[in-house]
């Protein structure tokens, strides 16, 4: 079930998103050589807390952090560790926080120092293929319009989404319907209504679209080629007119 928020609900919620969004502007500036991703968490959720609201990855479903952070050829879900970051890699920092009983979520892929053009490229891509796509969020819309539309950018140029995770409702839970997939076909999927929220993230492989989950964790998710992957997401309240970016 798709749940419509009210304006009480939208109140709570949108400090949730702020959080979560100025917590993605704070950790720009640390994401640099040499820094670990334990350390990068450990910030986050120093900031989250901070700011009054709560980490509400931590635990979820078992995850053991308050961001997910993702290296490379990391899709999403990378568990922070003593791994230091190095010079021409890309990080995606996926966060979340929760305040009054709503949730925020967001991401965002970064430059460690310098990075190549086409790692630049990537980044770029899925972060135009966003906004793209939520140029269908808009009350009497198919959410396969804003599905296609992320496919059909990425496609356009030169990359693939991936199509094994996808993006989703969010509210009073951090995953709710509906399923948000970054690709498919114009005119299908749920009719979009005024005051769904959504979290729509792209997650943009250079190689091939298709995945798998590392054996030892259980939680970390690769390309199957190696190559790297960007992420950006944000959480999006659907409006009669141009949706509103509750995250940014």
């Amino acid at each position: 079930m798709i749940t419509v928020k009210s304006e009480a609900d939208l109140v709570k919620m949108r400090v949730a998103c702020k959080i979560t969004g100025d917590t993605l502007k704070m950790i720009e500036k640390y994401v640099q050589p040499g820094v670990t991703t334990k350390e990068l968490d450990a910030i986050i959720e120093d900031f989250i807390r901070k700011s009054g609201g709560t980490p509400n990855f931590k635990h979820l479903y078992g995850f053991p952090a308050s961001a997910c952070i993702s290296i490379d050829d990391v899709v999403v879900h990378g568990i922070p560790s003593d791994r230091k970051l190095r010079e021409g890699e890309i990080v995606s920092i996926d966060v979340g926080a929760a305040y009054g009983g709503f949730n925020g979520d967001a991401a965002r892929t970064f430059a460690v120092g310098k990075i190549s053009d086409e790692k630049q490229r990537l980044i770029d891509v899925t972060r135009e293929s966003f906004f793209e796509g939520i140029k269908h969020a808009r009350a009497g819309r198919r959410l396969g319009d804003l599905s296609h539309a992320i496919q059909a950018y990425v496609e356009k140029n030169g990359f693939s989404v991936v199509r094994a995770m996808s993006g989703h409702g969010i509210g009073k839970r951090v995953h709710e319907d509906p399923n948000i997939p970054n690709f498919g076909a114009e005119g299908m999927g749920v009719m979009l209504k005024n005051g769904y929220t959504l979290a729509v993230e792209p997650m943009v492989n250079m190689g091939t679209y298709k995945v798998f989950i590392d054996g030892g964790d259980g939680w970390t998710c690769r390309t199957s080629d190696g190559k790297p992957s960007a992420h950006y997401e944000n959480t999006v309240l659907v409006t009669n007119g141009d949706p509103e970016i509750l995250t940014i």
